[in-house]
């Protein structure tokens, strides 16, 4: 795993102490659809008081040979990489563990999350209910009139952010967990309190 960060090249904010820990995690999938794809790459960057503290990332091995891989020129993953991955219900084992206790934040929560549910479920794995926050949602939030595009690369844009490898889990992760300040502050959350109403309650 490298251990580089998403090039932050506007100042972050100051850190806010009292916040819970965040678990920042990005997926690429075969499609869009719970139902009929499937993960195949998952990311965790964990933050506390606006600290990058740990990050973790990982392929999922395939199901079967022939399972859909879905757009590939988009995530770039192929059928040798995921065929030397490690099992799905490990990996997935390793990711409820990360995320449990901590808010789950995603650029775009209610994408990630029923994948991930769906997916431990199917491996007889436990999810614990979690506090949920989108970055999409918080973007989108101080737009009203929608005049902005709230795509990933876009929101980094609007705060000096670099990916350098957009659609590869763990830098869309580092992405995500780079703008998340920002976000807050626009926000004016100052307390875990202030978190409150902005947790994705669906």
């Amino acid at each position: 795993m490298e251990s580089e960060h998403a090039d932050v090249s506007k100042s972050a904010p100051a850190p806010i102490h009292g916040l819970p820990r965040f678990a920042v995690v990005d997926i690429e999938t075969s499609g869009l659809s719970t139902q009929r794809d499937r993960i195949l790459q998952v990311a965790v960057v964990t933050v506390e008081s606006g600290v990058v503290v740990d990050e973790w990332a990982s392929l999922l091995k395939l199901s079967w040979p022939l399972q859909r891989l879905g757009p590939r020129k988009v995530h770039g993953i192929n059928r040798k990489m995921l065929r030397s991955a490690p099992p799905r219900g490990e990996v997935l084992t390793e990711l409820i563990e990360r995320i449990d206790g901590a808010v789950f934040t995603a650029h775009n929560v209610r994408f990630d999350w029923p994948f991930i549910e769906r997916a431990a479920r199917k491996a007889g794995i436990a999810v614990a209910p979690s506090r949920r926050l989108c970055t999409l949602r918080l973007s989108r939030q101080l737009d009203p009139d929608r005049q902005l595009s709230h795509r990933l690369g876009d929101v980094c844009d609007r705060y000096g952010v670099t990916n350098a490898r957009p659609h590869d889990a763990i830098y869309d992760a580092r992405a995500t967990a780079a703008i998340l300040p920002h976000l807050l502050q626009a926000h004016g959350v100052q307390s875990a309190a202030d978190l409150e109403p902005l947790y994705d309650r669906r």
